[in-house]
């Protein structure tokens, strides 16, 4: 299971008056602690904000799921309730899960929870979408994973080394 991190970065931003602004962001984060969600912070920051930033805060989210829609840029945060039975006794026990995902607005953002999570074998209930201020979410990648979005132009080294050699 991921643990996602919310991570409050702040910085100065001039307008198009020239008037400069404090801006405070957040962004999410997949990491396994603290120390590392602050330096992927960094790292994925350090060359889109401009001049310096800092991080304010760091904090565990209650996030479960993340869903990210080419069509908005939009987050929404999803409360997702399900019940369960308990094993031996016959009780049965709340479950709240929350859902991050991209969405134009609410009334999308509602459909497309449960268009995300029609495999569940569990009836369950959406009763609270609200927007979220989050900027953007930055999920763990390997290496691999990273390599396989080089842009189209790029050729593996292999087939460069070849070309040279030929």
């Amino acid at each position: 299971m991921k643990t996602w991190f919310i991570c409050k970065v702040k910085y100065q931003k001039q307008d198009e008056k020239g008037n400069v602004k404090k801006i405070s962001d957040q962004y999410m984060v997949d990491a396994v602690s603290f120390t590392e969600a602050e330096a992927r912070i960094y790292e994925k920051l350090g060359s889109v904000l401009p001049g310096e930033f800092y991080i304010a805060n760091i904090s565990k989210t209650n996030v479960t799921d993340i869903f990210h829609y080419k069509d908005s840029d939009i987050w929404h945060k999803c409360k997702m309730t399900y019940s369960l039975e308990v094993e031996g006794s016959g009780k049965e026990r709340k479950v709240t899960n929350y859902i991050l995902l991209t969405a134009p607005n609410a009334k999308t953002a509602y459909d497309r929870v449960y268009e995300s999570l029609n495999n569940m074998l569990v009836e369950f209930r959406v009763p609270e979408v609200a927007e979220s201020p989050i900027v953007e979410v930055f999920p763990y990648e390997s290496e691999e994973e990273q390599m396989q979005e080089a842009p189209e132009n790029w050729k593996p080294l292999s087939e460069v080394d070849a070309n040279r050699q030929a």
